[in-house]
């Protein structure tokens, strides 16, 4: 991937956490050219504005975003995924400080570099290091703020109807910034914005995301294994779960192989489990931070809520009105449930009526594998 700046700006220095996030999600990064493609489309089309990434969990918005920031010098990051960093103070805190670093090499003075309370109240601050580093950029340079996560942002300290992490409404000229999201609802994005902006649903890319998902095998094969080819993967992952009696979630991918997956997690385990001879913990825990996510969102709608999460374990695609139907009672009330649990369903048009399922058969296994103490 070029860099699409010509003429970067000097590159803000990441705290530590930040720079190990980004080197850890690099690690055997492969492909995704068409996301890149679509952001320097945006960037060469609009003078400033948003682009926003959407996808499921585990489907890899973090390593692209990782990837990003690693191959363009000068681009503003902030990961909201690390303890602490979901928060608007915390995040206008940083921000601003690589602005301000920013906007002191291209030469600004008398900048404010004690952050106060003051600062980190609105977006005042921002929207004025914002403008003051785009009055200065030269004519092929650009401001490129990325964020990563905005799905997970605690929006209880700031002010109802303000937009999350106070972004800025107006953006000046050559200022943009890319976001990364699980799949939400419409109107629960959390921003409203006068600015270009266009958003990439990472579902709607199947095809260019197996094909990514069989070039990281082949790439962390290369580094990590004797074999180069995703059947023997499977063949190892077979003997493994014989020997060690791994479970429903090795054995469902030895009979699927990895020829139709599309989520770079879920392998990335897998693999990480074939290599070191263990059974993937992480997604374990990863499933159970799922789990309480969604407790946690419908908890004003238990045991209702237990009980469609019990009927999307058991199907692979059902309907709102199916699901009503089973429970006899009001489709709206299981509409209230399914919207809560947006980020963890994938939503398919079947006889022009939505359907809806667990958003991937690992997920949903897990689930099934722990019915007794859930349901």
């Amino acid at each position: 991937m070029n860099n699409i700046t010509q003429n970067t700006i000097n590159i803000p220095t990441y705290t530590p956490e930040f720079e190990q996030i980004i080197t850890t999600k690099n690690q055997n990064f492969v492909g995704r050219e068409f996301v890149f493609s679509a952001i320097n489309n945006f960037l060469n089309q609009s003078d400033r504005g948003y682009f926003t990434i959407i996808g499921e969990p585990g489907i890899g918005k973090s390593a692209i975003l990782a990837h990003y920031v690693s191959q363009n010098p000068g681009v503003v990051y902030y990961n909201i995924e690390i303890p602490g960093k979901n928060r608007v103070n915390e995040f206008l805190t940083t921000i601003c400080t690589q602005l301000i670093e920013i906007a002191q090499n291209q030469g600004s003075k008398n900048l404010t570099t004690n952050l106060t309370d003051s600062t980190t109240e609105d977006s005042g601050f921002l929207s004025l290091l914002l403008q003051q580093i785009s009055n200065r950029l030269q004519p092929k340079q650009r401001l490129i703020v990325t964020i990563d996560g905005c799905d997970r942002i605690d929006i209880n300290n700031q002010p109802r109807g303000s937009n999350i992490f106070y972004l800025p409404r107006y953006l000046p000229e050559k200022v943009y910034f890319i976001l990364t999201r699980r799949p939400f609802l419409t109107d629960k994005s959390g921003l409203l914005i006068e600015t270009p902006a266009q958003s990439l649903d990472l579902s709607n890319y199947l095809e260019q995301n197996r094909a990514d998902i069989q070039k990281y095998i082949k790439s962390y094969l290369n580094e990590s294994c004797d074999s180069v080819d995703a059947s023997a993967a499977c063949r190892k992952v077979r003997s493994l779960s014989q020997e060690k009696n791994a479970g429903d979630i090795l054995l469902n991918i030895t009979e699927q192989g990895f020829n139709d997956e599309t989520n770079f997690m879920y392998v990335k385990e897998i693999l990480t489990a074939i290599n070191e001879d263990i059974y993937p913990q992480n997604l374990q825990i990863y499933y159970q931070n799922h789990l309480e996510k969604m407790n946690l969102a419908t908890r004003k709608q238990q045991p209702m809520a237990l009980q469609v999460l019990n009927i999307l374990v058991q199907e692979q695609s059902i309907s709102i009105g199916a699901i009503a139907e089973r429970l006899d009672t009001d489709e709206y009330e299981i509409k209230v449930i399914l919207d809560k649990w947006r980020e963890f369903l994938h939503l398919e048009s079947i006889a022009a009526e939505i359907h809806y399922s667990i958003y991937h058969a690992s997920f949903r296994n897990w689930l099934r594998q722990q019915s007794e103490s859930i349901f």
